[in-house]
């Protein structure tokens, strides 16, 4: 009697299966929905197809549609449905390769003829067809020798270099869907009906395996969803994310701009600097109630520093240099080392402990020209720094009010975010005994404040692990901000101490720490998130008042300097224009309230509202209204 395979399920339940028992099989025997429901297996952390035999006992989990690895499965398998279409209507072509990626997939086609965006209705009606005849995706393993007669026989150049790299006791699998061929891992969908929905979205150039040195294919950029709505969803989220463009919006609205004279170094112009110093009002006042102190520290410091720092080590490629006094001197690409000298400057005792010192501080990293991005990716930006140098067994409490902090500033803008613990990275310095019990500590307080959080191994700063946070836009885009960063390393390397209620010195640890990341990224996130509608407590202009007629521009006047007295930021429209004209153009500008005045008003001693986004909210008395907008302003009101 054949051996019997024990399987246990994702409730936790164990049955027993004879050898050679497929996915779809263990899907079937638990119920009809479920064989009809199911795409691929899970099995001991690994995806198999669904046809594909067992490998072991072990845990299984039926994927379906709903699974988080479903669209990667179906873009994949969508990318070879692509590479068929192409190959059916283009022939002579010679492929690359064809992953899924982040939001979509892509395939790389060695090809005569030269792709352009009117070839995608053709690939597309050909995907369709291939679709509607649902074939099947077949699996087969062969030997090296038999790949490679394979693909040399039909001339693909690409995949007979990918096999001949791959290690000598690789299994090398192939999946056939209709008339292609492909050299791939997997795993697939059962067959090609279960792709529902597609869309070519772009072509662009790229080198073979991304080396200059070879030949540049075309690459056709596409997603793939279970659902006809998923993919229209998709589709207005990138138009969504086109018309809230920070670069565009931060132009029109006047805020700020990239220069060509300076890439990557942003322009902030008066309304943007009006944002910007809100945003550090807030951070400042919030901070200072946390207990924080303000200090401030040198752009430019000397090699010395950094090489005791590590960053000359571990981060020389992201830094700009200068001489001085025919000495070498790095401008600061962190803001860490300029903290520890503050510390260092003075003695302290354990009743000190907790310090914490907050900086905004200028920094510049060197990126290439090629990640540059709006005020998302740029060489010089102000981080939110903040430094707290604590006792060991401060350590939970002070990420616990960090944690505190971060989640009170996210809040006020709406964001919803997601945590991950990151790990210890390949390129780090400190023994495994200070990264255990450093780890130990982050993971002990996100736990102890009842947090989810996901671990993302590896990805730790080269001086200890970290929390990241990632808040997430209008659109579902997330973005990576905060971070708490412990430290056991620099203190050792600075030389850090404090004494103890023994008299004796004793070494501190350190926490580094930022709240918006990086201001410039901030505000490009905000602009993003509210397409340029900023809350009223941001907007650079808060009230507009628009004359109807000459007669009503003296109580303008007047309203005017009430309003700008009251701390209001405010404008004065009294151009000889139709009222329909400026209404119109102030909400371009998104100003938040625009008051119309005429001669009714004149009269009565009104002023006429409209709330953007709100439409006309009638009458108010100028008190009434300064109250409105005062509170807005207090509360920091969202929209």
């Amino acid at each position: 009697m054949a051996e019997q395979l024990e399987i246990t399920l994702k409730d936790g339940s164990v049955r027993e299966y004879p050898q050679g028992t497929t996915v779809a099989e263990v899907a079937a025997s638990i119920g009809r929905g479920l064989a009809k429901a199911a795409l691929a297996g899970k099995m001991n952390d690994r995806i198999i197809d669904l046809h594909q035999p067992l490998p072991g006992s072990g845990a299984l989990e039926i994927i379906t549609a709903e699974s988080p690895e479903a669209l990667e499965i179906l873009r994949h398998s969508a990318a070879h449905i692509m590479a068929a279409a192409v190959q059916k209507l283009y022939p002579g072509t010679k492929f690359g390769i064809g992953p899924a990626i982040a939001d979509g997939f892509y395939y790389d086609f060695d090809s005569p003829h030269t792709f352009t965006p009117e070839d995608f209705a053709a690939i597309e009606a050909e995907m369709a067809r291939l679709v509607k005849e649902d074939l099947p995706f077949i699996r087969k393993e062969i030997s090296r020798e038999e790949a490679l007669a394979l693909f040399g026989k039909r001339g693909e150049i690409y995949k007979v270099e990918i096999i001949n790299d791959l290690p000598e006791d690789a299994v090398i699998s192939i999946y056939q869907v209709g008339d292609f061929v492909d050299l791939c891992a997997g795993p697939h969908l059962p067959s090609s009906g279960r792709i529902k929905a597609f869309k070519i979205m772009s072509i662009a150039g790229a080198y073979w395996r991304g080396s200059e040195k070879n030949k540049m294919l075309q690459r056709l950029y596409a997603t793939a969803f279970f659902k006809k709505e998923d993919l229209e969803q998709y589709l207005f989220r990138l138009e969504e994310a086109k018309r809230r463009d920070h670069r565009k919006i931060g132009q029109e609205l006047k805020l700020f701009d990239i220069m060509d004279e300076g890439p990557g170094f942003p322009f902030f112009f008066p309304k943007g600097m009006i944002i910007r110093n809100e945003l550090e009002s807030f951070w400042r006042e919030e901070h200072r109630k946390a207990g924080y102190q303000e200090i401030r520290t040198p752009i430019i410091l000397n090699r010395q520093l950094w090489e005791r720092s590590g960053h000359w080590a571990h981060y020389k490629e992201n830094m700009y240099f200068t001489k001085i006094d025919d000495e070498d001197y790095a401008v600061k690409p962190m803001n860490c080392p300029g903290a520890i000298l503050v510390y260092r400057s003075q003695l302290h005792s354990y009743r000190d402990l907790p310090l914490r010192y907050g900086e905004m501080g200028l920094v510049h990293r060197h990126e290439k020209s090629g990640v540059l991005h709006g005020l998302m990716r740029v060489r010089c930006f102000t981080q939110d720094d903040a430094h707290i140098f604590m006792l060991p067994e401060q350590i939970k409490d002070e990420i616990l009010g960090v944690i505190e902090l971060i989640d009170k500033f996210y809040s006020t803008f709406g964001f919803e975010y997601k945590v991950e613990l990151s790990t210890r990275p390949e390129d780090s310095m400190g023994s495994d005994e200070i990264w255990e019990l450093a780890t130990s500590a982050l993971r002990e307080a996100l736990e102890a404040r009842g947090m989810e959080y996901k671990v993302n191994e590896g990805d730790g700063a080269f001086y200890g692990p970290k929390i990241d946070f990632h808040l997430k836009d209008c659109l579902g885009r997330t973005w990576q901000c905060g971070t708490i960063q412990l430290d056991f390393q620099m203190p050792e390397k600075f030389d850090l101490t404090y004494v103890g209620e023994d008299g004796q010195k004793h070494r501190p640890v350190m926490i580094h720490r930022v709240v918006f990341g990086s201001i410039e990224r901030f505000i490009g996130i905000l602009t993003e998130h509210f397409a340029g509608a900023f809350p009223v407590w941001l907007a650079p202009v808060q009230v507009k008042l628009l004359t109807v007629t000459d007669r009503a521009r003296d109580y303008a006047v007047k309203l005017y300097q009430q309003l700008q007295g009251a701390g209001i930021r405010v404008e004065l429209d009294d151009r000889n224009e139709k009222i329909g004209y400026k209404i119109r153009e102030a909400q371009l500008e998104k100003v938040p309230y625009m008051l119309v005045l005429g001669d009714r008003e004149v009269e009565a001693g009104t002023v006429a509202v409209r709330r953007r986004g709100q439409g006309d909210l009638g009458s108010m008395t100028p008190e009434e209204l300064q109250e409105r907008v005062l509170l807005e302003i207090r509360e920091k009101a969202l929209d």
